[in-house]
């Protein structure tokens, strides 16, 4: 099992003429993702290796049935993309480009919520973000599939694309359902909260990482969604124990105040949900290790 992307999801490649679109949809097949095809109205009626170019996400989902788009658009042109990727009905949006404006990130998020409200309903993951892969399945972003190749039964959600691969690495000899990297920005579509949701309705997952980073109450919320909901062992980590305060982190754009958005605020958080905290990456590699083996 996985979540939100699996073994017969189709995907399709917004930008895949670019530079950066051909290399990692080259990257996704070669991990045994199903391209059915990409997305460039200026050159419609091309391939790239023989996956067609379409003219419009609706027509390529028309033509293949894709249900997953992959983004690599330019920041200046993210929104339109995002956009009709939306109104096309994809079933998920996995916004890859880093630099898109927060208000067009925040644009394209509420016109999401707003198209679900009338029945369609298009998640998105990102931006700023790897993307997710379920290994052995699907590889939907930029994760190297050869960190951990096989599947297994730790589900991972993260804000930090780096400390994605080196969880999966660490852990990569009990493999994962489904590591899924969210992104770091001010705003983003798919939360800790939506992945802890689906882990925790997931058959396959038995054990949650879930690694996040200084700033914002994205994981003071999580936490206590974990009390009230989440029945698995979950391990977090939280990036930035030694960043001085008032420091503002470039990955995030997280400014910390007082008390409110620090590590050890949020590793509090965390605890008093139950969640065991790791003081570094390792560590809280250890601690799911140790999960896994008494499992």
């Amino acid at each position: 099992m996985a979540i939100f992307l699996t073994a017969e999801s189709k995907v399709i490649v917004q930008g895949i003429t670019g530079a950066e679109g051909t290399k990692h949809t080259r990257r996704m097949v070669a991990s045994g993702t199903k391209v059915v095809g990409g997305v460039n109205p200026k050159k419609a009626g091309s391939d790239v290796d023989g996956i067609p170019v379409f003219a419009t996400v609706a027509e390529a989902m028309a033509a293949t049935g894709a249900d997953v788009s992959v983004i690599f658009v330019p920041p200046a042109f993210a929104k339109g993309a995002v956009v009709e990727a939306i109104d096309a009905g994809i079933g998920l949006a996995v916004v890859i480009t880093e630099g898109i404006p927060v208000q067009d990130s925040a644009w394209f998020w509420a016109y999401a919520q707003q198209q679900r409200a009338q029945g369609r309903s298009t998640r998105i993951i990102g931006p700023n973000c790897p993307g997710l892969i379920s290994p052995g399945a699907s590889n939907a972003g930029i994760i190297p599939a050869t960190i951990a190749p096989t599947a297994g039964k730790i589900g991972l959600v993260s804000k930090s694309g780096t400390l994605t691969y080196q969880m999966m690495y660490e852990l990569r000899d009990f493999g994962f359902t489904t590591a899924v990297g969210i992104g770091g920005d001010p705003v983003i579509g798919t939360t800790h909260i939506d992945c802890l949701e689906a882990f925790e309705a997931d058959p396959e997952t038995v054990a949650i990482v879930m690694i996040g980073e200084i700033g914002g109450d994205a994981e003071e919320r999580a936490a206590d969604y974990i009390k009230a909901h989440v029945t698995k062992p979950v391990v977090g980590y939280v990036a930035g124990f030694t960043a001085p305060e008032g420091k503002t982190m470039g990955h995030a754009g997280a400014i910390v105040s007082g008390s409110s958005g620090t590590a050890q605020a949020k590793q509090e958080a965390l605890e008093a949900a139950g969640v065991k905290v790791g003081k570094t990456p390792s560590a809280t590699a250890a601690l799911m290790r140790e999960i896994m083996q008494s499992l």
